[in-house]
């Protein structure tokens, strides 16, 4: 079954929609004009249970099938990023500094085709709870829309969402059972010493010197403390440091991104983190300061809702099929730790990459997601 005949037509008031929705971007939580005009849409489909002010500008909004049934919900993520857009399009952000960069745009416009669909044909039993979830970039919304208790208030038995991929043939459908995205965490160290001039270093506690080691020795721990087979990413990102080049600093401090699949590997790297820091500090003679601040967990696909969600897409797309997992990370991991479900990306051919600023959606796509989103709904819901 290719794209729905129905949401084929819708297509050209899609692009309408995401193209407003690429001008007027909003950041994190702050999406209460993005809320605003999803929500007219979803009165103008005949949509009556609109739940705002979800994690401030969130919206769950409730379509009855026919008959009893259980809940399904879907997502799409509706924030921006702070990136100056560089497409020089007629449709460009008409907001400085802050574009859609991510494709959250097109995730929205997907959403709200397949909302139209299911909102005109009712095809399904139970209920469906549209998802449009703000601070997927920066805040982790899913989390808070989950604390919220939008899983138990809206009696949602499985999630699932889309995002797109560039790169990717446009139309085909990847994704895997189990990991798919990485959880990601932040290490950050404060190291201080005792400053001084830099041609008497004898007199100082040098930071930068114990920097360097702990950087270089926390690269041991991908390559000594872990099996093979277990997949880590650690990267120092910043280091930050001095103020002239005669003056040995009285501090300094780096950051680093962690990404792993595994919790145990997790434990293993914050510990590890720990011992080393405190190690090179003890023996250099300065002291650390650490935090480890876990961020989004792994995204992992459950094995049964993922297989019946590809092959949905199969139906749906060019092509579907099985790809390799990847060290980002995404905040619908929380939505799935809560309940099972999975997350597919779904290609939109080539394009500037994600968080680029002349990155772009591209609106063929748009018809190819809300007719996956609308099939899955009569897929795992079929009316008695």
């Amino acid at each position: 079954m290719p794209v729905l005949n129905r949401i084929a037509d819708y297509a050209p008031q899609m692009t309408e929609w995401r193209r407003y929705l690429h001008q007027h971007p909003e950041t994190r939580f702050d999406c209460e004009a993005t809320a605003g005009f999803i929500a007219q849409r979803l009165r103008d489909f005949g949509i009556t249970e609109i739940h705002e002010g979800i994690a401030q500008s969130g919206i769950v909004a409730i379509i009855e099938g026919q008959g009893d049934g259980p809940t399904i919900g879907l997502r799409a993520d509706i924030d921006a990023l702070p990136i100056t857009e560089e497409t020089g399009l007629p449709h460009a952000s008409t907001v400085p500094g802050k574009m859609h960069a991510c494709g959250h745009d097109g995730h929205t416009t997907m959403l709200l085709g397949a909302a139209r669909y299911l909102a005109e044909t009712r095809n399904f039993a139970g209920r469906v709870a549209l998802i449009f979830q703000p601070a997927e970039e920066w805040g982790g919304g899913a989390e808070v829309m989950v604390k919220e208790g939008i899983m138990e208030r809206f009696a949602i038995a499985q999630v699932y969402a889309l995002h797109n991929a560039p790169g990717v043939a446009l139309g085909r459908f990847e994704g895997r059972a189990g990991p798919l995205m990485a959880a990601v965490d932040t290490l950050t160290v404060t190291v201080t010493g005792r400053g001084g001039h830099g041609a008497h270093p004898e007199e100082t506690v040098d930071p930068v010197a114990a920097i360097v080691q702990m950087v270089n020795a926390l690269q041991t721990i991908v390559s000594r403390n872990r099996k093979g087979t277990d997949a880590l990413v650690i990267s120092v990102t910043q280091i930050h440091t001095g103020s002239a080049d005669n003056i040995i600093p009285e501090s300094g401090w780096f950051c680093a991104t962690v990404r792993t699949y595994d919790k145990a590997v997790q434990d293993m790297v914050e510990r590890r983190c720990s011992e080393i820091v405190q190690g090179v500090a003890a023996a250099m003679g300065v002291t650390a300061e650490i935090t480890f601040e876990r961020g989004y967990p792994a995204t992992v696909n459950h094995e049964r809702e993922f297989n019946t969600a590809l092959s949905v897409a199969a139906e749906i797309g060019s092509e579907a099929g099985d790809c390799e997992p990847v060290m980002g990370a995404e905040d619908f991991s929380f939505m799935l730790e809560s309940r099972p479900g999975a997350y597919l990306f779904l290609g939109q051919g080539d394009s500037a990459g994600l968080h680029h600023p002349k990155y772009d959606f591209n609106d063929a796509v748009a018809p190819v997601g809300a007719s996956f989103f609308a099939r899955l709904v009569e897929r795992m819901q079929p009316r008695l």
